[in-house]
């Protein structure tokens, strides 16, 4: 496996490579899956629902703490969420739908 370089990434497209490298592990993508989809959940039960604004505080704790358990104990590695914040929350989406239409593997 070829591995990608962590820094300089000018778009999008140069690192969702490295973000998906950094995710190999399947339970970790799983997590980070089943994290993502309760985040879409929440928001749209708060939109749409009876839930009150301030369960908004709760989408962060949701989406990152499954992913990052995911990183600490399956996949042994930093979340790319510490040193690309904007990239590592579009790559989480981008991943969750890529594994919802099968584009890589559950």
């Amino acid at each position: 496996m070829t591995t990608i370089k962590q820094s300089g990434f000018q778009s999008f497209a140069e690192f969702y490579p490295y973000y998906l490298q950094e995710h190999s592990d399947s339970t970790c993508r799983r997590l980070h899956f089943v994290g993502t989809s309760l985040v879409i959940a929440l928001l749209a039960v708060v939109i749409v629902g009876p839930l009150s604004a301030w369960w908004l505080l709760a989408l962060p704790v949701i989406g990152y703490g499954f992913a990052w358990v995911g990183h600490f104990f399956f996949e042994k590695n930093r979340p790319a969420t510490f040193k690309h914040p904007w990239y590592s929350l579009a790559g989480d989406f981008v991943m969750w739908k890529d594994i919802l239409t099968r584009r890589i593997d559950w």
